[in-house]
């Protein structure tokens, strides 16, 4: 549910009452059309009213206005609401100037210029996605037709503090380099919203798609990309990480139609054993539930379960198992996990996992999934 008013935006979260932001792209479109007014008319307005792709409309302080008669530039700054990541509170600059005819738009200091392909720009572009870049030429279109103007513009988007921002964003990931992206599909930054991560995974993947990968390395998080590297022939940087999002990232795969192996600790993926598509603890636990209940159907005996039931990590859990037990489990598990990812892609694409634990190390594979390794390894 969203709602408006004089303080700004408002979406329920939960049974929280969260405020919205607006994005860089909004922020971009917005300076510009500011500048251009300058430009037009020699003043800048303390305020510019830019309206959404969401159809929001906003009215936005401008900053560090300044013109030379030739060019104009000024800046809105970025306001992520109550979802505030690392561009939150950043300067976004625009300067505009004029040409014969038509919007030309480009990136400079702290914008990231593309490197790969895969992305919303093509490689050698400024990082300004193609909404952002709607927006400023509707905003410099009406800017032209309120002021009678017949020329054209130039419009630089800049980020003083890209580069060093951009460190903290998955750009070194994605192959954009020198800065931050200008991004935005509606032009409001909603709170603890999932969309964006889950767009940004998407975006990984495509670049390794476009890069001709065939099958894709996935890991949830931190802890399957270091198990990961100690596999031959898995260098830094081939792993795509989807965080607790595996029925999202198994989705876009079939969209890709690239096979994937998912490497991850028991913790996330034993949750995939229950058919569990999105492994967040708010979402759904059952780990010690589908550890207690595959020891059951591998031998355990019922105070074995209850210890395992009693447990709050899932590598405590296993200690309970003999390494016996403990292997015949996880050979259970691993089938339940191919199983519901086959389930989920309807046999589209293959599909294997690797489970391992912290502890134990190397728990189980599913039966393809050396195929699949050695299919991006090479060895």
């Amino acid at each position: 549910m969203e709602e408006g008013g004089e303080q700004g935006t408002y979406i329920m979260v939960g049974t929280k009452r969260m405020r919205c932001g607006h994005t860089t792209g909004t922020c971009a479109a917005a300076a510009a059309k500011a500048s251009a007014i300058a430009l037009l008319t020699g003043s800048f307005p303390e305020n510019v009213e830019i309206l959404t792709p969401k159809g929001i409309l906003l009215k936005l302080p401008v900053e560090e206005p300044f013109t030379d008669g030739k060019t104009a530039k000024c800046a809105v700054r970025k306001d992520g609401g109550d979802d505030q990541d690392a561009t939150h509170g950043t300067l976004i600059f625009s300067e505009v100037g004029r040409t014969d005819s038509g919007i030309e738009i480009d990136g400079g200091k702290g914008v990231g210029r593309v490197t790969r392909k895969g992305l919303d720009q093509p490689p050698g572009n400024a990082a300004i996605n193609k909404t952002p870049r709607s927006m400023i030429r509707e905003a410099l279109e009406d800017v032209s037709f309120a002021y009678g103007y017949a020329g054209g513009f130039s419009v630089i988007v800049s980020v003083p503090e890209g580069e060093e921002i951009s460190v903290r964003t998955f750009n070194p990931r994605l192959g954009i380099e020198g800065g931050i992206s200008i991004l935005g599909t509606s032009g409001i930054v909603e709170p603890m919203s999932e969309r964006a991560l889950i767009e940004s995974i998407k975006k990984e993947m495509d670049v390794h798609a476009a890069a001709g990968e065939k099958v894709l390395l996935i890991v949830p998080g931190n802890y399957g990309k270091e198990f990961s590297d100690s596999i031959p022939g898995i260098d830094d940087g081939m792993c795509v990480k989807c965080s607790n999002f595996i029925g999202e990232m198994l989705d876009h795969a079939c969209e890709l139609e690239t096979d994937i192996v998912l490497i991850s600790n028991i913790g996330k993926i034993v949750k995939v054993a229950g058919g569990i598509m999105n492994t967040h603890s708010r979402n759904a636990d059952c780990r010690m539930e589908i550890i207690a209940s595959n020891a059951i159907l591998a031998g355990a005996d019922l105070e074995t379960a209850r210890n395992i039931l009693g447990c709050i990590s899932t590598d405590d859990a296993l200690g309970f198992l003999s390494p016996a037990l403990m292997e015949k489990t996880s050979g259970i598990l691993m089938e339940k996990i191919q199983f519901y990812m086959n389930h989920r892609t309807g046999g589209k694409i293959r599909t294997g996992a690797v489970m391992f634990s912290s502890v134990y190390g190397l728990l189980g594979k599913t039966e393809n999934a050396d195929q699949l390794i050695k299919e991006v390894t090479g060895i």
